[in-house]
């Protein structure tokens, strides 16, 4: 250990020099342009000293009290500029969506992603994956009767999964997340998977933790000082995690390969494997093994965790509000009754409809957003935002915007209600992000709200469990990566 001290001292030093030149240089360029305002960094620390690590997106949003809707922070080193409310958030992301089309280097998902799939990719190597992906989801049923038909039957198991507990307490988190999994793994593999078949928990176990981990402490020092990453902490938690999960999909690839058949493409990865066959002779092909790795691990976690969380917040909040769980069993019974619900039912239900667009406004699941980047110098607000700057769409300041919501901080279905009780849109609503970085499964996760959650709401009241009353619910969210609700318990009661 001794020996250790002297080059971990010279470490630390080296990390420290450079620290403050960054930070220096980054203070004199916002002197030197016109820079986005905001707090004094310290060296080293820049304004980590101010933040909330365990809910960074609070402080944003009191810094943007102060400091406009455009300002800068430096989080470490970085220098990073935060976009806060709605007028702000769609000049940029939409208006100016070319020039904040990239995504910036994050040293905990660059690891093992490397700029490749989806959701981190960069350049036109994700400008074709995205292309790919919208195309062939598509082609396996996004947004179609086809994959409506996979969903309701995930519902039908899930439904007998809620009903084996005969009314008794339980946590939804495991099955929400299976039978919200088990949609896009149909698209991805071909097949679903039984909900206590042992890999498919693993795999699940593996895009829960790794994400809430994500929105660690630890791990925001790491990707503020990677050069740090060889002390212990959550990050190589997420390290060991991804390793496994690129182990799992490689040995998927494999399988798919041995069966691969050009005239009968069963799922996503075969229509990937055949466009590699297709391209093997062109240098340039974005379509590599370290692609499919990457964009099936992307699937996988953004087809599982924020739909599955929606819910999971719609049940609660369900359970908290009695009075609109009545009104959406009263819309339920009205319109559909007994019969087989319909994804063609949505336009019946503006109430229930209203309901679902609330849950996701008010759960705030990703209320920093994914971070952008800017692909050039650019002019927003009067000031002047170089080429390279890291950028942070502050979503919960969109979806809690005061000038766009009558009740931002509350659970209010008549934000997406007319006062006749249509359904109407908010041009505020931005769970899924806006502009060239949208999320690209939107449609499947706008048809899995409603029908999971309408199916359950068809079949079930939920009530808490014995001993806890409305009022005794926590709304107060986890943290993580995403903001899932705290573990609580639901009793799922049949209404008939």
């Amino acid at each position: 250990m001794a020996l250790a001290d002297p080059i971990v001292i010279l470490l630390l030093f080296v990390v420290t020099s450079v620290s403050i030149l960054i930070v220096k240089k980054g203070w004199n360029k916002r002197s030197s342009l016109n820079f986005p305002p905001g707090p004094r960094p310290l060296p080293i620390l820049g304004n980590l000293h101010q933040l909330n690590l365990k809910r960074p997106y609070q402080t944003l949003l009191e810094l943007s009290e102060k400091y406009g809707p455009v300002f800068s922070i430096h989080m470490g080193p970085k220098n990073m500029v935060v976009l806060s409310g709605y007028k702000m958030v769609k000049e940029a992301l939409v208006n100016q969506a070319d020039a904040f089309a990239e995504r910036p280097r994050i040293p905990i998902f660059e690891k093992f992603a490397r700029g490749n799939g989806i959701i981190f990719a960069h350049g036109e190597n994700w400008k074709v994956m995205r292309r790919f992906t919208l195309t062939t989801l598509r082609d396996f049923g996004m947004g179609r009767r086809t994959i409506e038909n996979k969903i309701l039957e995930e519902c039908d198991y899930l439904i007998k999964d809620f009903e084996s507990h005969k009314g008794n307490s339980f946590d939804t988190m495991k099955m929400m997340n299976a039978a919200v999994s088990n949609v896009i793994v149909s698209i991805m593999l071909g097949h679903r998977f039984d909900y206590e078949d042992p890999k498919f928990l693993r795999l699940i176990h593996l895009i829960n933790e790794s994400v809430r981990l994500s929105g660690s402490p630890m791990v925001t020092l790491f990707n503020m000082f990677p050069a740090l990453g060889f002390l212990p902490g959550n990050h190589k938690t997420v390290f060991n995690n991804l390793e496994e999960l690129y182990s799992f999909t490689q040995q998927t690839f494999i399988e798919h390969l041995k069966q691969l058949d050009p005239n009968d493409q069963r799922s996503f990865i075969d229509a990937f494997l055949i466009r590699q066959q297709e391209e093997k002779s062109n240098p340039n092909t974005h379509f590599k093994n370290e692609n499919l790795q990457s964009l099936v691990s992307n699937l996988f976690t953004a087809g599982m965790e924020t739909t599955s969380t929606t819910l999971r917040w719609g049940l609660l909040l369900m359970m908290k509000y009695p009075a609109i769980q009545k009104k959406v069993h009263e819309e339920i019974e009205r319109v559909i009754g007994s019969a087989q619900l319909r994804y063609e039912h949505r336009t019946q239900m503006p109430y229930t409809d209203a309901v679902i667009h609330e849950i996701q406004r008010f759960a705030n699941i990703l209320p920093m957003s994914l971070p952008h980047e800017t692909t050039e110098d650019v002019r927003l607000n009067g000031y002047v935002i170089p080429k390279g700057t890291y950028i942070i769409p502050l979503l919960a300041s969109v979806l809690y915007d005061k000038t766009q919501w009558e009740k931002p901080g509350e659970f209010y279905p008549q934000h997406f209600l007319s006062t006749d009780g249509k359904f109407v849109k908010n041009e505020a609503f931005m769970p899924f992000s806006a502009g060239r970085r949208i999320c690209a499964g939107e449609t499947l996760a706008k048809m899995e709200l409603f029908l999971f959650f309408t199916s359950l709401l068809q079949r079930f009241t939920f009530h808490p469990p014995p001993g806890v009353t409305s009022s005794d619910l926590d709304l107060t969210p986890a943290v993580g990566f995403t903001t899932p609700p705290m573990p609580h318990k639901i009793c799922a009661v049949p209404c008939r």
